[in-house]
């Protein structure tokens, strides 16, 4: 009786191998996937191309007028229009823009208060560097079109508004941008910049107004769409 139930088990066994050996030949098992670690998911994320948009306030002024007599103060303004970020590396990206932007400065003078609001379409090309995970450097050349001028005289009296626009787009200036970026989530960035005109404005030359460069202060929003 014991070799006979010792036997069955035997063949209870080796018949159960069986099944399981021919079960995995015709269903064999999948993998379970494990989800990549977060910071490969980061780097993924990163390394992929953005587009956005972006929207702020500038506080724009005047340097370099070369005349003593030609003292101005800041202006505020606004800026918008659309990002584009391209990584090359973890660390680096480049950063081309396109952007809507208000300049100008105010300046008192002997016949009163006068005011120059310009617009302009910058085009600023970028290099975006990583310093450390949610903090970003930003330097680069900025192309900057000017559009239209609007001059406001104002003697306490009466306001004088003459506006000029350039449909020619021959009013071109090459600018210097440096700032930082604050990631405030995966998608939303805090922008502080400071861009200055490497060369002077073209004021006809039978102008009161002299040559100057438009210094610019701006912060604002990013927002970013993968």
């Amino acid at each position: 009786m014991k070799k006979f139930l010792f036997m069955a088990i035997c063949l209870l066994t080796v018949a159960a191998s069986a099944s399981a050996q021919r079960y995995d030949r015709r269903y064999p098992r999948r993998g379970v996937r494990r989800p990549a670690p977060v910071q490969q998911r980061y780097r993924d994320d990163f390394m992929q191309p953005k587009i956005g948009i972006a929207a702020g306030v500038n506080f724009s002024n005047t340097v370099d007028a070369y005349n003593s007599d030609f003292s101005t103060s800041t202006i505020a303004g606004w800026h918008a229009g659309l990002t584009f970020e391209l990584p090359v590396s973890y660390s680096f990206s480049f950063a081309p823009e396109i952007l809507f932007s208000q300049k100008g400065y105010k300046a008192e003078t002997d016949y009163g208060e006068f005011k120059q609001r310009t617009n302009y379409i910058d085009i600023p090309l970028l290099a975006k560097f990583k310093v450390v995970p949610g903090f970003n450097f930003i330097i680069g050349p900025q192309l900057t079109f000017l559009t239209s001028t609007k001059n406001i005289y104002d003697d306490g009296f009466d306001t004088v508004y003459e506006n000029e626009y350039n449909n020619r787009g021959d009013k071109s200036v090459i600018s210097g941008v440096i700032g930082v970026g604050i990631n405030l989530n995966r998608n939303v960035e805090l922008r502080g910049r400071y861009a200055i005109d490497l060369s002077k404005n073209r004021t006809s030359f039978d102008s009161s107004i002299p040559d100057y460069r438009n210094q610019v202060f701006s912060l604002g929003l990013g927002f970013k769409f993968n």
